[in-house]
């Protein structure tokens, strides 16, 4: 069997894949102390009150944690299965240093009140410039790395980078096109009802494309690769990707039901999100069907325990979501603790999780080290983590649907039968609840930083020449 040599650019995946470490303490801190704000509202001072930070939080959790484990991943995916460096190193460093450009920038504007106001697309117009930029040059590292491949096939991993890549382009350059008065304020070039749509458009397949499609692609490489297991099924990868992609754009609107959006697009949305169950589930059963003959593993595997959780929680995720969906059951649930019960068993059990199994899977081959510095900590890390979320998931479950049927009860005269006030005093208890359940997810996290440091500490990071097998995956 002949042999290729070829040396991978490791510099950036390492500096990605620290940070996202980093910038999820940092997100995931800030969304600690506005779940105190909710439990001791005198925490709220200042400028530093829960309106100002809570933008905060989403963007540090989503981009910062979530963007530079997808880049890190991405950029160390693409050169295994492709057997080549990446195109353009100094194009490839022009993307880590511009996104933590963007990182810093949204944590200073943010809470200053610099903010267009829509969710996940709060940053100002001179920043969504600079984030079209950069995202534009991952685009160009990433599909030139992909056609300067030394094999033919692309392996399935890469088709969820790739849409996810493109995707997010699309998604950020026509929702925030906006018309400047000043430095600091834009106003959208989108009106009434028309903003609105567009901006759940962008805003759900962020949720599709950013934080499933994009994800779903480091499940297809690191699960086979800790499993040590070919997927289950290859066909069953081909067919949800396509599946998934075209379903997800088209969910947008079942964020806006009962609004000022006409009927039939929002039960078009509806229609869509009830679809997008069978794909969704179909990659969840493929990531964990990809066990069959090695189950044993999970017992004493913590970072298999990590990447099988996270896809149970992909599973409960995207059957909530289509369920929620339904006019009648939205009716209930819409602005309530559910939709953010919701929300975190997605991003806490899915797209955290995930990354945070695909993190320590790769720190120590980052590092030149045969294991992390502690296996026994990644076992606690993921205890603490798993009983974290379940506490902040089930408190809001439970607040959410108490909400939704307090605001919805009606005496026989037709007055409301409880005040708001009533339904924000029954709910301070499972604030209290959701707090405990974020710090331990935060504590976790911390964790993970403390072994991520101890294994840095004794490493060697000599970008060595790989030897790989040709015409084989790696």
């Amino acid at each position: 069997m002949s042999e290729v040599q070829s040396t991978y650019n490791y510099t950036v995946v390492r500096q990605f894949t620290v940070m996202s470490v980093i910038w999820g303490i940092v997100g995931m801190l800030v969304g600690v102390i506005i779940a105190a704000q909710l439990v001791w509202p005198e925490l709220n001072m200042g400028f530093l009150h829960f309106g100002r930070l809570r933008p905060l939080h989403t963007n540090a959790v989503i981009f910062a944690f979530g963007g530079c484990a997808l880049m890190g991943s991405s950029f160390y995916v693409v050169q295994r299965t492709c057997h080549t460096r990446l195109f353009c190193d100094q194009l490839a460093s022009f993307v880590f240093w511009g996104w933590q450009l963007v990182i810093v920038l949204a944590a200073i504007t943010l809470p200053l009140g610099i903010t267009q106001g829509k969710e996940y697309a709060e940053l100002e117009w001179p920043i969504d410039i600079l984030i079209a930029v950069v995202w534009v040059s991952y685009a160009v590292v990433f599909f030139g790395t992909l056609i300067k491949r030394k094999v033919t096939h692309i392996y399935v991993a890469n088709w969820f980078y790739g849409s996810f890549i493109l995707a997010v382009a699309v998604l950020h350059i026509v929702n925030s096109a906006a018309t400047p008065v000043s430095l600091t304020k834009s106003y959208s070039a989108y009106a009434g009802v028309q903003d609105a749509m567009i901006q759940w458009w962008y805003g759900h397949n962020a949720v599709g494309f950013f934080l499933t499609a994009g994800f779903l692609g480091m499940m297809y490489y690191f699960v086979p690769k800790q499993a040590g297991r070919p997927i289950y099924s290859y066909r069953l990868s081909v067919v949800h990707f396509w599946a998934l992609i075209f379903t997800y754009m088209w969910a947008g609107p079942h964020h806006l039901h009962y609004t000022a959006l006409p009927d039939w697009t929002q039960s078009v949305g509806m229609l869509f999100s009830l679809i997008l169950l069978a794909p969704s589930w179909g990659g969840m059963i493929n990531g964990i069907m990809t066990l069959s003959g090695a189950w044993h593993k999970l017992r004493d595997d913590p970072i298999l325990k990590f990447l099988i959780t996270s896809l149970s929680f992909y599973g409960m995720s995207t059957f909530e979501g289509p369920m929620m969906s339904i006019k009648t059951v939205n009716a209930l649930s819409h602005y309530t603790d559910w939709t953010i019960g919701h929300v975190h068993s997605g991003a806490l059990g899915w797209v955290a999780m995930i990354s945070i199994g695909t993190i320590y899977y790769l720190l120590p081959r980052l590092f030149g080290r045969p294991e992390m510095h502690s296996v026994k900590l990644i076992t606690v890390h993921f205890w603490v983590a798993t009983v974290g979320v379940v506490l902040y998931i089930a408190s809001m479950w439970i607040a959410g649907v108490m909400q939704g049927l307090m605001w919805r009860s009606v005496n026989a005269d037709g007055t409301l039968t409880y005040s708001f006030v009533e339904s924000v005093k029954v709910s301070y208890p499972f604030w209290g609840i959701r707090f405990l359940g974020g710090l331990l997810f935060l504590v976790g996290m911390l964790i993970m930083a403390y072994n991520m440091f101890k294994t840095m500490a004794a490493g060697n990071t000599d970008d060595a020449p790989v030897l790989i097998p040709a015409g084989q995956h790696v």
